[in-house]
């Protein structure tokens, strides 16, 4: 393997480890205020308008918000 495709190897998992790191961040603010249940329920309707206001109701910064929207639309009813 070349040196190229180690580093882009090790970007890629690190990509990962930030993805769950948001993640978790998402869930625990979304837990503070005991609305996890509600956001899979959005989540699994392809629901995005209300996922999106759960988070705003959690605090969440406009950045996650904007990554788990993306998350959302790549899986395209995938679950």
């Amino acid at each position: 393997m070349t040196d190229e495709a180690r580093h882009c190897q090790k970007l890629d998992e690190m990509m990962m480890d930030e993805s769950e790191f948001e993640g978790t961040l998402v869930l625990e603010q979304l837990a503070a205020i005991g609305k996890v249940e509600e956001f899979f329920d959005a989540v699994d309707a392809d629901d995005i308008r209300r996922a999106v206001q759960l988070m705003k109701s959690a605090d969440i910064d406009a950045s996650r918000i904007a990554t788990v929207v993306r998350k959302m639309e790549e899986s395209d009813g995938e679950h």
